[in-house]
C-alpha cells in the first residue's frame, strides 16, 4: 500500500477593483487620514506555500527511506515467526533487543516440530492463518513460489544480496525479478575424518574420488568371516547411509549431469560409481548401522554429512577426535575449472499474506545483520560446540580455525544444490521426497544387478512428472 500525500490547491481569491470617484471635492487637509501600512497578500501566501511544499518533501523522503515504497508504519504491531531449528534461548535475546528499541512491537517466536512441517505450513498459508515469517529449505522455493514476498529494496537490494551472500544463495532464492528469502545460516556436505584412524594408519586426507576409494579400501578391516569391523567409508547404499541424497547429487553435479533429465552416460557413471563402494569394494554393506552411528562409535573412517551432524556425533561419543574437510573432486578438464560442493541449508521468508510485511522485513533486516548473527552464534555455542555456520561471505574468517564449521564454509563459494536433499521433512508430496524416492529405487536396482542405464529411465520419467507439478520445465540433454 502506498502512502499517498495529496497536494491541496490554494483557494482562488477574487480581486475587486473600485473605480475612482469623479468630481469629488478634495477633503480638507485636516480630514485626510494617513494611509494604513499593509503587506501585499502574495508576500504572505507564497512563503507559506513554499514552507508547506518543503515540509511535505522532507516528510515523504523520510517515509520512503525509513519504510520503503509500498510499506506501512512499523511503530507498532505483532509478527509471528515459525522457526524450525533454533530455540528460544538462542533467538530470544535478539528478539528482546529488537522489542526494546520498538516498544509497541511484539515478535512472537513459535518453535515448530519438524514432523509434517512443510504440510502444516502449506495449509496455514493457504488458509490465511500462517505466520508472517517462516523457515523453509533452500530447495523449497518452487513449492512456495506463490507465498513468498520478495525482499524490498529498502531492506536489501539485489546487488547487496549478491555481494553479501554466497552465490548459491542468490541462485536458490531468486524468483523472477526478486529474491524471496534471507538465510541465517549456510550448510552443506562435508567429509568427516576420524583423526585417530588416519593417524594410526598414516593416511593422508583424500582430495579426489580415486584417492578416497583407495583410502577406504586400505582402512577397511574385516574378520576372518568377512564381517566388516571397521569401515573405510559409508557409501553405496540408501538404507543406512545418512545423506546419501546429497552425496549422489554431488557426484552427479561434479560429473556435469543435467539432473532435470539424467538419462546420460555421465549420470550412469555417477550412479554406478556410488554403488561400487558396496557392490564391488565391500567397504560398506547393508548389515552395518547408520553411518552417523557407525562414525560416532569410532568404527568408520570417513563419513559425509552437513555440519549439524557433528552435534549428534559429540552427544554419542564426546571423546571422538574428528574434523571436517572439503569433499573430494573429480579430475578437472582444465586448470581453471572450479570445484563443486553441495549445499543444503534453511532460509527465512516473509509471507505475501502477512498484514505486517514492513514490520516483518524490518525485523528480518535486524536479525540477519552481522551483529545479530554473531550474537546468535555465541548464544548457541553456550549450549553446543558451535552455532549455525555464518551465511555472510565476510564472516567466514571468524570460524576459519574451527575443525567443523571452517571445513564447511571453505566450500561455500563453489557450492551447488538441487532437489536431492535429506531430512527436509517435506512430506510424501514434497519435491525432495518424491525425487529422492526415484533415485533410491535406482540405487537399489543397480545394487541388485540392474544396469544403471535401465534404472535411470524410470528416474527420468519420474523427475519430469515431479518437476512439471511445480511448474519447473525440464531441458533435454
Amino acid at each position: 500500500m502506498y502512502d499517498t500525500i495529496k497536494d491541496m490547491d490554494p483557494q482562488n481569491t477574487e480581486t475587486i477593483t473600485i473605480p475612482p470617484v469623479i468630481n469629488q471635492p478634495a477633503a480638507p487637509a485636516s480630514e485626510v487620514e494617513p494611509p494604513k501600512k499593509s503587506f501585499p497578500a502574495l508576500l504572505i501566501v507564497i512563503p507559506v506555500i513554499l514552507l508547506l511544499i518543503v515540509g511535505i518533501f522532507f516528510a515523504a523522503r523520510y517515509l520512503i527511506s525509513r519504510f520503503g515504497s509500498g510499506s506501512t508504519s512499523i511503530t507498532s504491531g505483532e509478527v509471528i515467526w515459525w522457526e524450525l531449528w533454533e530455540n528460544q534461548s538462542v533467538i530470544g535475546p535478539l528478539i528482546s533487543e529488537y522489542e526494546q528499541s520498538h516498544p509497541n512491537v511484539k515478535i512472537n517466536l513459535v518453535i515448530q516440530d519438524k514432523e509434517d512441517y512443510r504440510e502444516r505450513l502449506t495449509s496455514a498459508l493457504a488458509k490465511g492463518t500462517g505466520p508472517d515469517i517462516f523457515s523453509f529449505h533452500n530447495s523449497w522455493v518452487p513449492m512456495f513460489r506463490q507465498d513468498l514476498e520478495p525482499i524490498p529494496s529498502s531492506v536489501m537490494t539485489s546487488t547487496d544480496f549478491s555481494k553479501n551472500y554466497y552465490p548459491i544463495a542468490l541462485s536458490n532464492l531468486t524468483l523472477g525479478a526478486g529474491i524471496v528469502g534471507i538465510p541465517l545460516e549456510y550448510d552443506g556436505l562435508g567429509l568427516f575424518i576420524n583423526q585417530d584412524i588416519f593417524e594410526t594408519q598414516g593416511k593422508s586426507i583424500p582430495t579426489t574420488w580415486d584417492d578416497l576409494r583407495q583410502t577406504a579400501l586400505a582402512l577397511t578391516i574385516k574378520d576372518e568371516t568377512g564381517v566388516i569391523k571397521q569401515a573405510g567409508v559409508a557409501l553405496g547404499r540408501t538404507e543406512n547411509v545418512d545423506h546419501w541424497q546429497e552425496i549422489l547429487g554431488l557426484m552427479m553435479l561434479q560429473n556435469k549431469v543435467n539432473l532435470e533429465n539424467p538419462s546420460s552416460k555421465n549420470a550412469e557413471d555417477a550412479l554406478t560409481f556410488y554403488t561400487i563402494f558396496s557392490s564391488v569394494d565391500g567397504v560398506w554393506d547393508s548389515t552395518l548401522p547408520s553411518s552417523t552411528q557407525a562414525f560416532a562409535s569410532g568404527k568408520l573412517a570417513m563419513y559425509f554429512a552437513p555440519s549439524w551432524e557433528a552435534h549428534a556425533i559429540k552427544a554419542i561419543n564426546p571423546s571422538l577426535r574428528f574434523k571436517v574437510v572439503p569433499v573430494p573432486q573429480l579430475p578437472k578438464d582444465s586448470p581453471n575449472e572450479p570445484n563443486v560442493a553441495y549445499a543444503t541449508y534453511w532460509v527465512q521468508g516473509v509471507s505475501k499474506k502477512s498484514k505486517n510485511k514492513a514490520l516483518a522485513w524490518d525485523f528480518m533486516k535486524f536479525i540477519a545483520s552481522r551483529e545479530s548473527l554473531q550474537k546468535m552464534y555465541q548464544n548457541a555455542a553456550v549450549q553446543r560446540s558451535f552455532g549455525e555456520p555464518y551465511p555472510l561471505v565476510d564472516m567466514g574468517n571468524l570460524v576459519v580455525g574451527d575443525g567443523v564449521v571452517g571445513g564447511i564454509l571453505s566450500q561455500a563459494p563453489y557450492a551447488q544444490s538441487w532437489y536431492l536433499a535429506s531430512r527436509t521433512f517435506d512430506g510424501p508430496t514434497g519435491i525432495n521426497s518424491q525425487v529422492s524416492k526415484y533415485f533410491e529405487d535406482a540405487v537399489n536396482a543397480v545394487n541388485s544387478g540392474t544396469r544403471a542405464s535401465d534404472a535411470l529411465v524410470t528416474v527420468t520419467q519420474g523427475i519430469n512428472q515431479v518437476l512439471s507439478t511445480y511448474g519447473l520445465t525440464t531441458q533435454a540433454q
